[in-house]
């Protein structure tokens, strides 16, 4: 498939683009890739989405290692294969073990998961699938993250979806990447 919102280039950019994609340049992500790329088109969406991510990404309330979960989750959910291939290698550097991101891979709750990162994946996987999360399920997580982290966590599955969906829409191709590619889940 074609990538329907590809690159920009450079001199074909507007000052407020310039300037949009300068600051995602400068910031924590060091380069203007993945979601940014179509949502340069929309530069005040994409300042402000960059300031959302960049917030739920490297300074939740959870932590880095669980926002990683969290994203795998939301990636599968919404068969996203660029963040996919961004997240599931910093996923693994972040002590995610390699046999948990295949299960998610697969679509499958991953074996002799307890504690934080079973309340993180049970969470997200309900609010994706059921678009609501059970008594039982937001306990664990309130007991785990407080309220502040279970905020967080539902800010991390919204915001991931919502670039998801603006990658999926543009067909963004996924990068190179360390990460198998995320298969295909039979239908149904």
């Amino acid at each position: 498939m074609t990538e329907r919102l590809g690159p920009i280039p450079q001199d074909q950019l507007t000052p407020l683009q310039q300037q949009a994609a300068q600051s995602i340049i400068d910031g924590p992500r060091g380069a203007l890739y993945g979601p940014f790329v179509p949502l340069l088109r929309s530069p005040e969406l994409m300042e402000h989405a960059q300031r959302l991510g960049e917030y739920l990404r490297y300074r939740s309330a959870i932590g880095t290692r669980l926002s990683e979960l969290a994203i795998l989750v939301t990636a599968r959910h919404w068969n996203q294969p660029v963040e996919w291939a961004i997240h599931a290698p910093i996923a693994a550097q972040e002590g995610i073990a390699a046999e948990v991101i295949d299960a998610i891979a697969h679509g499958r709750r991953p074996d002799g998961m307890a504690g934080e990162d079973a309340a993180v994946v049970d969470f997200c996987v309900e609010l994706q699938r059921d678009k609501r999360v059970s008594d039982a399920t937001y306990a664990a997580a309130l007991a785990h993250f407080g309220e502040q982290g279970v905020v967080d966590l539902m800010g991390l599955c919204g915001y991931y979806t919502l670039l998801a969906m603006v990658m999926n829409g543009a067909r963004t191709a996924a990068p190179v990447s360390t990460a198998a590619p995320l298969p295909e889940l039979p239908a149904g």
